[in-house]
């Protein structure tokens, strides 16, 4: 094994950029808990097309590390932290983990095709509007909107299109914000 490669080995992630992951990821948790009461109040009052409304927020924290870090799977993290500060307050217990490392993947997979190569804006949107597309279509059923009229259905599919990209949208302005204030240089 050369040099090069054993250094490689011995790197170790960044104490910066752990705390930095962890304090967007216990944000990120603290505003997905009052909004998956909000989400699940809204479906129990048989509202599921407001309900996809504020779905973007799962993939914001994502959004965030991301952009502000450019680190591979910082993304992921986040969302795994961040569905961890919701278990408690969740009625929903450690599926929330699941659940909110499921949208933080779909943040960090236009990266992963690249193998984290290279960061553009238009690969944070990509991720949003996969997400925005074929969430609905995983919720279909739960939400139940078979019985929907079909307008109502049309109305699902673009409320959930423009939650991913409108959060998405908000996840790199703070971003920047951040990073132009100092947070996460170099």
């Amino acid at each position: 094994m050369s040099d090069k490669t054993m250094t490689r080995r011995r790197r170790r992630v960044p104490t910066t950029l752990l705390l930095t992951c962890a304090a967007i990821g216990v944000a990120g948790g603290l505003l997905l808990a009052p909004a998956n009461w909000l989400s699940t109040a809204l479906l129990t009052l048989g509202m599921p097309v407001v309900s996809v409304a504020i779905t973007g927020l799962w993939i914001l924290p994502s959004v965030i590390a991301l952009r502000l870090l450019q680190k591979p799977l910082v993304g992921l993290l986040v969302g795994i932290i961040a569905g961890l500060v919701i278990v408690p307050f969740s009625g929903y217990g450690f599926v929330s983990v699941y659940t909110n490392a499921s949208w933080a993947l779909f943040a960090e997979l236009p990266f992963l095709i690249v193998l984290w190569r290279f960061w553009k804006t238009w690969q944070h949107y990509a991720g949003a509007t996969v997400l925005g597309l074929v969430y609905p279509l995983f919720a279909w059923a739960f939400f139940d909107m078979g019985v929907q009229p079909v307008w109502a259905q049309i109305l699902f599919f673009v409320s959930t299109l423009a939650s991913c990209v409108g959060a998405t949208a908000l996840g790199i302005l703070i971003a920047d914000r951040l990073r132009a204030a100092g947070v996460g240089r170099r």
